[in-house]
């Protein structure tokens, strides 16, 4: 039988640890192309290049310790890893699957928006192919990704076997640990980020603003969302819809009443 052919892409850059985790994962259940950006994207949600040209490059150093795996890093996005992907290299050979991370970072909550290894999953989600999005709660490059490992594979397993809802992607967040509590499907919490920004003088004097900030939590008595069941030891599964419209009614309950016809 043929194997499956399962896409991968990250916005941590095709270097990082977790994508490697992730390859070597996934090179179990069918023949897996990596293409990543080149660099760290980070924070870039679903943008993709307008104003520059893109080039897809093949990698040869992971042939060794990655055998069957097809590598290439794209000077862009991740978003536009998945889409030139879908152009090019997997023109002829549609994947079952998109697979995105393993994130070096939470994507929980309001994260997801921001989240470029999310982007990469929705666009996979937006060519009509089951994807879904890995990340732990380590920033570290020397993450250790191995207590996700058996969560991962349960999930690649029932994806491949059953698909995705159409227009439905997975959010999938580790806490940081040797030892997870379980595996839960629940929601986003709803919440924010404050003081995002420190202000700085750079060595010519000049006004200069660096990202920081801290989370807050907006519902903190809520035990079922992904961020307090995060914070118990369990690996979070959140559905994520692609269409972000207001389902019907058109004028729900909330909405001003306005004439909003033109």
């Amino acid at each position: 039988m043929d194997r499956p052919v399962i896409l991968v892409s990250n916005d941590d850059g095709y270097r990082a640890r977790g994508v490697h985790e992730l390859t070597r994962l996934l090179s179990e259940y069918g023949d897996v192309v990596a293409i990543c950006p080149e660099g760290p994207q980070s924070g870039k949600s679903m943008a993709i290049t307008v104003s520059e040209p893109l080039r897809i490059t093949p990698v040869d150093d992971y042939k060794d310790t990655e055998p069957g795996v097809e590598w290439y890093h794209v000077n862009g996005t991740p978003t536009d890893c998945i889409k030139l992907a879908m152009h090019t290299v997997m023109r002829d050979r549609r994947p079952a699957m998109v697979c995105t991370g393993i994130n070096h970072g939470s994507n929980a909550s309001v994260n997801v928006l921001y989240s470029g290894t999310m982007g990469a999953a929705f666009e996979g989600c937006a060519c009509g192919i089951p994807s879904v999005g890995f990340s732990l709660c380590d920033h570290s490059h020397a993450a250790d990704f191995s207590a996700m490992r058996p969560y991962i594979r349960h999930v690649v397993e029932l994806t491949l076997r059953y698909g995705l809802p159409e227009g439905i992607c997975l959010n999938i967040n580790a806490p940081k640990g040797p030892e997870l509590a379980g595996m839960r499907l629940t929601t986003a919490c709803r919440g924010h980020w404050s003081d995002e920004y420190t202000a700085r003088t750079d060595p010519h004097g000049r006004s200069i603003f660096w990202l920081t900030g801290s989370f807050i939590n907006e519902e903190p008595d809520n035990p079922d969302t992904d961020a307090a069941l995060l914070a118990r030891g369990f690996v979070t599964v959140v559905p994520t819809l692609l269409d972000r419209s207001v389902p019907s009614p058109l004028q729900p309950d909330w909405l001003p009443q306005l004439d909003l016809t033109f």
